[in-house]
């Protein structure tokens, strides 16, 4: 019979497996060094993002302790839209939190102009379905009011599991989504209303912002819902700070009916508001609860009143004392 002997038959290819590896490897590692060197760059016009992070000590936030949550600017901002819409309604941690995860599931808390037939926004409501018109429900403000209004209909929802509490509201086709964006929904919690902070990277603000606009979107959210902070009447423009950098308006909040713990929590989640929007808004610099966040090159950390550079633990100038959450626009 016919056929190829042994000494006739084809060598087998060599793998090149692990030269594959080796160059996947490389790959992998000049992806890894050009993000480090745009976060190192970042102070300078780098990528900017953002990070909720919960404070190491805090005994509160159950299994969010020690723990962060990165996103960019413009999730930072719906975020803490979010958050602080609750807060000012005088609504519980576990509603944010419920909001929050809803949000993260249904629109990666990016105000999206189209969805699922006529879904819109941070929640992906329903004009259809008695939500509000398009124009309202990609409002963040109105958007966020109006979840916070339907989970109160809900008897009980602080009680029942995430999941069971967002269904109610939302309808959701796929209800046991939303309990994969627990954890990290309550680390933004945590840092929006206590036990924690927000730090936006990034360079400082180049062109001036507009201190009345501001002050309307900080009155927008605290609403007439009893609010607990107040834009004080409009101040001067402050000189150029000692760094340098350049001329400031401020725009102040001031705890309505003194200085306890309804006050902290709206003054928490309005200064992490300043933080996140700042890019958007020409904010500089926000100083609350004696410590203060610096756009630009310190923008990664809060920095406390004994950082400021000052003598004698003076502290910032700009500092600003108990019951006032601070805010200065590039004039």
């Amino acid at each position: 019979m016919g056929g190829v002997s042994q000494t006739e038959q084809p060598r087998p290819r060599r793998r090149r497996r692990p030269l594959r590896w080796a160059a996947g490897f490389l790959v992998l590692v000049a992806v890894a060094g050009y993000f480090f060197v745009q976060r190192a760059s970042n102070g300078g016009g780098g990528t900017p993002y953002c990070t909720a992070s919960v404070d190491p000590m805090d005994v509160g936030a159950g299994q969010a302790t020690g723990q962060s949550y990165e996103m960019s600017p413009e999730q930072a901002a719906n975020a803490a839209t979010i958050a602080a819409v609750g807060v000012s309604r005088g609504m519980p941690d576990r509603a944010v939190t419920i909001a929050l995860a809803t949000a993260m599931q249904e629109s990666m808390l990016r105000n999206l102009d189209h969805g699922d037939r006529d879904s819109l926004g941070l929640f992906q409501q329903r004009p259809s379905q008695g939500w509000g018109t398009p124009a309202q429900i990609m409002d963040p403000v109105y958007s966020a009011g109006i979840f916070y209004e339907r989970l109160e209909e809900v008897k009980g929802y602080s009680r029942m599991p995430l999941t069971v509490a967002a269904q109610k509201v939302q309808m959701s086709a796929f209800p046991q989504a939303y309990a994969k964006h627990e954890p990290d929904a309550t680390v933004l919690t945590t840092a929006f209303t206590g036990g924690g902070h927000l730090t936006c990277t990034g360079p400082a603000p180049a062109r001036a912002g507009d201190p009345a606009k501001v002050r309307a979107e900080l009155s927008r959210l605290v609403g007439k819902n009893g609010p607990h902070m107040l834009p004080a009447a409009p101040g001067g423009t402050a000189g150029a700070p000692a760094d340098g950098t350049a001329r400031e308006a401020e725009v102040t909040l001031v705890a309505k009916g003194g200085d306890g713990e309804a006050a902290r929590r709206s003054g928490q989640a309005l200064a992490m508001w300043a933080v996140a929007n700042s890019r958007e808004l020409g904010i500089a610099r926000v100083s609350y609860s004696l410590s203060a966040w610096i756009a630009g090159a310190d923008g990664d950390r809060w920095r406390g009143k004994d950082a400021a550079g000052a003598k004698d633990g003076a502290g910032d100038p700009r500092g600003a004392p108990p019951g006032q959450i601070r805010i200065f626009v590039r004039a």
